[in-house]
């Protein structure tokens, strides 16, 4: 298959897969079922960090088999595939759940979102190699933002039919049939991909081993780029921040509604996270391509200081009125859909630039493995949240950022670019 086609495999794959994981967005529309079903900030935390934790834990042995089985393809299909059964199956026991208690129907929604999280997971690794080995440095900038620009363009339907559920149907029926237009469009996705097949492994360097190294040596190996590799140490540390930055992403929705914003309008902060992620998406790709991923890293971090900012002094009360609240918290959500976006293009971007062509599975599995306990700060920020209030939890997101903001300025641009 040529280049050409297969920059639009990725590309509509990724479409497709953009608009369905919209469609379960942990800081809008999961994290509203799960306050609506359980009023727990604990449990409202653990939604981010179930996710996030288990996108990037599974990657360490995932990168090791990847990297020594001769296949990446295989760990996609199980991902991909798998993760939207796990969507399936939660759009089903939420439309058969309305009787049930709220006790039972959460359980339930947090067992299924932990395998889905955990089966995603699977998928990171395999997807960085495929699409480095299928499309050239020089575009994959334009690729990832072309991905969620058109993602976006397609999230903005499912906002709309959303909307239009939460509105008509009765909770959570109406939940039920959004997660199920997530589970179809990641169906639609796994397909496009797989259908494009694998290019061909990247050649060997000259006197490497061709033994298989056990799962230990291989532990052993990432311990020695960690130890080693400086830039990709500085930008562990840069993510480790990156991940604390998260630990307020799913008290957003939570902080409007104490701010007086009614949760039927989900779609709408749904709706604005969506446009923001949309329409910055050609100033991402054109940034990351022609000024460098570390440049946009660095801008990106900058940026996430203002969404805290603007949360922390809403719980302050230096604003004044549920109707101006709305607004507010629809640029909040702007911004927090632009920011995610340019961050996914860079992290991914940077990662794939400075992982040497012969061990890419293993340096974004090791990268990944070692990044992820900082996921699970959400977990701690609900705790926060229900002892002492979410105002800490937006301050300490805010000390976070400024952090990767320092580390990153810390990378030699010169020397990643080696």
């Amino acid at each position: 298959m040529s280049e050409t086609r297969r920059f639009k495999h990725v590309a509509v794959a990724g479409i497709t897969f953009q608009a369905g994981s919209s469609a379960i967005d942990s800081s809008t529309i999961m994290s509203a079922l799960v306050f609506q079903l359980t009023g727990n900030p604990i449990l409202v935390g653990a939604v981010t960090a179930i996710l996030r934790f288990g996108w990037l834990f599974p990657q360490l042995i995932v990168g090791y088999l990847a990297q020594h089985g001769g296949s990446s393809m295989r760990y996609y299909v199980i991902g991909a595939f798998g993760r939207a059964l796990a969507m399936g199956l939660m759009a089903l026991v939420l439309a058969l759940g309305a009787g049930w208690s709220a006790g039972v129907l959460a359980g339930l929604v947090m067992v299924i979102w932990t395998v889905y999280a955990f089966v995603s997971g699977i998928v990171g690794v395999p997807y960085n190699d495929i699409v480095a080995r299928s499309v050239a440095p020089n575009l994959r900038s334009r690729l990832l933002a072309t991905r969620f620009f058109g993602g976006g363009l397609l999230a903005l339907v499912v906002v709309g039919f959303a909307d239009r559920l939460v509105t008509t149907l009765a909770f959570p029926l109406s939940y039920a049939a959004i997660v199920a237009m997530a589970a179809g469009l990641m169906l639609l996705s796994s397909v496009v991909f797989t259908v494009m097949g694998e290019p061909d492994s990247a050649p060997k360097k000259t006197g490497a081993k061709s033994q298989k190294p056990t799962f230990f040596q291989h532990l052993k190996e990432g311990v020695g780029v960690f130890q080693t590799d400086l830039t990709f140490r500085k930008f562990v540390y840069a993510q480790w921040c990156g991940g604390a930055v998260l630990m307020a992403m799913p008290f957003y929705v939570v902080q409007a509604a104490h701010s007086g914003v009614d949760l039927v309008d989900i779609a709408w902060l749904m709706g604005a996270q969506t446009v923001g992620a949309l329409i910055s998406n050609v100033l991402w790709g054109w940034w990351g391509d022609h000024l460098g991923k570390v440049s946009l890293l660095r801008g990106i971090a900058l940026g996430r200081l203002l969404p805290p900012a603007i949360a922390l002094a809403s719980g302050l009360g230096l604003f004044t009125g549920s109707g101006e609240m709305f607004y507010v918290y629809l640029a909040v959500f702007f911004a927090l859909g632009a920011l995610a976006n340019g961050l996914t293009i860079a992290v991914i971007g940077f990662l794939m630039e400075i992982s040497p062509d012969d061990r890419r599975p293993a340096y974004s599995g090791y990268f990944n493995a070692i990044t992820a306990p900082a996921f699970l700060l959400p977990l701690l920020a609900g705790l926060l949240a229900a002892l002492v209030g979410l105002d800490v939890v937006f301050l300490l997101a805010m000390i976070a950022a400024a952090l990767q903001v320092y580390f990153l300025h810390r990378i030699d641009v010169c020397a990643a670019s080696a």
